[in-house]
C-alpha cells in the first residue's frame, strides 16, 4: 500500500500497528504519527533491531495491508 495512504488514514491503521508490534504504546503510536521512518525507529528502540530490520518489517507490514 502506498504509504501516503496509510499516514493520511493514520488513525485507521494504528490499531494494525499495535497489532503487529505489540510492545509499542499507544503514545509511541501517537507520536509516529503515521511517519514511516519513525515507525521504524520505534520499532528499532523496542525490540532491539538493527534500522534495516525494522525497515523491512515496516514495508511488509504496509504491504500486507
Amino acid at each position: 500500500m502506498n504509504w501516503d495512504i496509510v499516514e493520511g488514514k493514520w488513525s485507521q491503521f494504528k490499531g494494525k500497528a499495535k497489532e503487529q508490534w505489540g510492545e509499542l504504546t499507544n503514545d509511541d503510536l501517537d507520536v509516529v504519527a503515521g511517519k514511516k521512518d519513525q515507525l521504524a525507529g520505534k520499532i528499532q528502540e523496542r525490540y532491539g533491531k538493527t534500522k534495516d530490520e525494522a525497515e523491512r518489517e515496516v514495508n511488509k507490514w504496509s504491504d500486507s495491508l
